[in-house]
C-alpha cells in the first residue's frame, strides 16, 4: 500500500512540477521504490526508445529530404479535386500520412490546407479538422512503425493470444478505415 502512495505521489509531484520535473519526480519515485522498499528495477524499455528514436530520426529525414513538403502537396491536390468530400478525405489521407510514418504529429502540415479548403468552400473547418486529430492518434494502432504497435505486439504475441504483425494488422487496419468513415458520417453536414 505504501509502495502505491509513493507512486502516486512521484506523479502527483510531477504533474505539478511539469517538464523535466516529471523525469525528476519519476526518478525519485524508482529511487524510494528500490532503495527503500527493496522493490527490484525493471528493465529499461530499450525497444521502445529504440522504435521512438527510429520514427523521430526518419520523420526529420522526411522534412530534411521535402518529403513531408511533397506529402502535403499530394493531399492538397486530393482534397482540393472533391472539396465537398473533406470530411471524408481529410481524415483518410492524414491516416495514411499517421501509419506511414508510425507518429500523429505528421499531420501537423495539413492541418492549415485542410482549414483553407473547408474555408473556400462554406464547410465549417472544425469537421474535418476534428475529426483529423482524432484519427492520427487511431492511425497508431495501425500503424507497423509506431511505439504502440510495438506494445501491442508484446502484450499480444504471447500465449493465449498468439497475434502476431500479420494478424493485428488484419484487425486495426480496417476497423480504423471504418471508424474514420463512420466518424465522417457523424460530423458531414
Amino acid at each position: 500500500m505504501l509502495e502505491v502512495l509513493v507512486v502516486l505521489g512521484a506523479i502527483v509531484m510531477g504533474t505539478r512540477a511539469s517538464g523535466v520535473g516529471v523525469g525528476v519526480w519519476g526518478g525519485v519515485g524508482t529511487f524510494v521504490l528500490v532503495f527503500v522498499f527493496g522493490e527490484a528495477p525493471g528493465e529499461p524499455p530499450a525497444d521502445a526508445i529504440a522504435i521512438i528514436l527510429a520514427v523521430v530520426t526518419a520523420a526529420a529525414l522526411m522534412q530534411a529530404a521535402g518529403g513531408i513538403d511533397w506529402m502535403v502537396a499530394m493531399a492538397a491536390r486530393v482534397i482540393e479535386k472533391r472539396p465537398r468530400q473533406i470530411t471524408f478525405l481529410a481524415p483518410l489521407t492524414a491516416f495514411f500520412f499517421s501509419v506511414g510514418a508510425g507518429t500523429g504529429n505528421i499531420i501537423y502540415p495539413l492541418l492549415p490546407v485542410i482549414y483553407d479548403v473547408s474555408y473556400r468552400n462554406n464547410i465549417r473547418p472544425s469537421r474535418p479538422l476534428t475529426v483529423t486529430v482524432v484519427q492520427s492518434g487511431i492511425a497508431l494502432a495501425a500503424s507497423p512503425v509506431s511505439a504502440a504497435m510495438a506494445a501491442m505486439l508484446t502484450l499480444t504475441d504471447v500465449a493465449p493470444y498468439n497475434l502476431g504483425l500479420g494478424a493485428i494488422l488484419a484487425i486495426t487496419f480496417p476497423s480504423c478505415i471504418i471508424g474514420i468513415f463512420v466518424t465522417s458520417l457523424v460530423v458531414h453536414d
